[in-house]
């Protein structure tokens, strides 16, 4: 007996989503290749924090040895700062400072070129900080930074003397006066702006959530909205608007919440990433004791 063929149909609204994922990972391939990560060095402790100059030179910090570190164009490591106060989040302001998140006394510092250190907060409400962890400065000047609590084992105190881990914002000029930015979090993390300075970015590690603020007047933020659920610690933009999540190797999403690629690293935990490099296209990844990049084929936004 002869069957007749069947016709196996999907829905147009279907098709139209296996396309659109289609496409999404076919970007994500071509953004980077694999083969292409490589290892700059094997020498600390605990890298964190990379932020980037303008020429492109990346700053990182080894946190338990209480260093700040440089690495340049021509792929040089050199020791920029020690005694750095215990450095975890670092950012570099449109004046060319080292905005530092000091976690010793839980503090922020700037420091210029010349390593002249200045104490931008020691206190919210006259209570220490839970420890500043991550920052981005705006371009008037302003700094958000996140406030999570990890005990440290060089603190004296074992409990945070503030209630909540928070989001805040340093405005210009306003030296110890920050203000609560967001709340609605458990544990913020890392922090990014978008390009055009309209949208923050925020990983809350403690949820496994990335959410995404509109900035306004006088650097409030509003409208929360969930961007993806996925744990994060350092996060990174590109021009594009994909998002760079730090934690298991780096992980990411395009500027729709679809996962577009994932870079393996072979490390116990990858804690930041930063766009550097002469064309602002070389990600740079602090990853347990190690320090990697890998070229990207778009330029980052920092």
């Amino acid at each position: 007996m002869k069957y007749p063929k069947s016709k196996i149909t999907l829905p147009f609204s279907l098709l139209c989503i296996l396309l659109f994922l289609f496409n999404a990972l076919k970007a994500g391939a071509q953004l980077f290749s694999q083969d292409s990560l490589k290892l700059i060095s094997r020498q600390f402790s605990f890298t964190e924090a990379p932020s980037v100059n303008p020429a492109g030179y990346i700053f990182f910090t080894d946190q338990p040895n209480n260093q700040i570190w440089k690495y340049d164009l021509n792929g040089k490591l050199s020791l920029f700062m020690d005694n750095a106060g215990r450095a975890n989040g670092t950012y570099i302001n449109r004046n060319g400072q080292l905005l530092i998140c000091a976690d010793e006394n839980n503090e922020l510092w700037s420091v210029d070129k010349n390593k002249k250190i200045k104490i931008l907060l020691c206190t919210i409400d006259g209570k220490k900080p839970n420890g500043p962890n991550d920052l981005w400065a705006d371009k008037f000047g302003g700094i958000y930074f996140t406030d999570p609590y990890y005990q440290r084992n060089y603190w004296s105190r074992q409990k945070p003397e503030i209630e909540g881990q928070k989001v805040y914002y340093l405005p210009p000029g306003r030296h110890h006066k920050a203000r609560v930015a967001a709340e609605e979090v458990s544990k913020p993390n890392g922090i990014v702006s978008s390009s055009d300075g309209r949208y923050l970015y925020v990983s809350d590690i403690g949820g496994a959530k990335i959410y995404c603020y509109s900035i306004g007047k006088k650097g409030m933020l509003y409208g929360q909205k969930l961007f993806v659920n996925h744990r994060a610690d350092g996060i990174t933009l590109d021009e594009q608007g994909n998002l760079y999540l730090a934690a298991d190797g780096v992980t990411i999403f395009n500027s729709k919440g679809i996962k577009i690629g994932q870079i393996v690293i072979k490390e116990s935990w990858t804690s930041n990433v930063c766009f550097g490099g002469k064309n602002h296209n070389e990600l740079f990844i602090t990853a347990s004791t190690a320090i990697y990049t890998i070229p990207i084929r778009v330029s980052g936004i920092e």
